[in-house]
């Protein structure tokens, strides 16, 4: 195990900091206005999306963290969030979080392989995870919580399936991250997108500590 895998999982056994939960009374006033204002940023992914070894899909419980952390990342050229692999056509956040539309709340991350492997990004994503936890992270209960990484080329997928083989020699529960192909994506309305960003103080189940570590994991590169 390198020094650098080693530091960040060191870091990852800090507390881990919960408050409420993703689907909060402010969010829902945020919904109310979005809708109001016409908010139409719902959209598929474009067949671009799927057939690129530098765009991969992270599931990690609520977005607006996941997202969050991604972005402190040296290397990650743009991140988005939306809702993946599921069973319906063109999903609202409404939908989805009534548990029967089959989405997962996701992240998509644009990334440049010269600057940040594969590997890198996999690491640092299971910090910010219980791999363990079905269809819950934090606060947060239902399907649309799993876990879940969703490639966009073969060539990613060694990779994964030699960092899931490394997380189950460290656990004795099952790990039960969804591993497959994106299947199909919808990118959530404007008001998620950044949302960290624009609500300093909004809720995010991930230890506000790893997101330094996301921004210094990187940076001798």
């Amino acid at each position: 195990m390198s020094n650098t895998t080693q530091t960040i999982i060191s870091a990852a056994l800090l507390g881990m900091v919960s408050m409420l939960s993703c689907n909060t009374s402010s969010g829902n006033q945020s919904l109310k206005k979005e809708i109001a204002a016409g908010d139409s940023s719902n959209q598929q992914n474009t067949a671009a999306d799927k057939d690129s070894a530098s765009v991969i899909y992270f599931a990690g419980g609520c977005f607006w963290g996941t997202e969050h952390f991604f972005k402190q990342i040296k290397g990650v050229i743009a991140t988005e969030v939306g809702f993946a692999n599921g069973h319906t056509e063109h999903p609202t956040y409404e939908d989805v979080v009534q548990k029967n539309t089959g989405f997962a709340e996701t992240v998509k991350v644009t990334y440049n392989p010269q600057t940040i492997d594969l590997d890198l990004l996999l690491n640092l994503f299971f910090l910010t995870i219980d791999p363990t936890s079905v269809n819950r992270q934090g606060n947060d209960i239902g399907d649309q919580y799993r876990t879940g990484i969703y490639y966009t080329s073969d060539q990613q997928l060694s990779a994964i399936r030699e960092r899931i083989n490394a997380e189950t020699a460290m656990h004795h529960k099952p790990i039960v991250v969804e591993v497959g192909p994106l299947e199909n994506y919808y990118k959530a309305e404007d008001y998620h997108q950044d949302y960290l960003e624009h609500n300093p103080g909004g809720y995010c189940h991930i230890n506000p500590a790893l997101f330094k570590v996301a921004k210094d994991a990187n940076q001798k590169k």
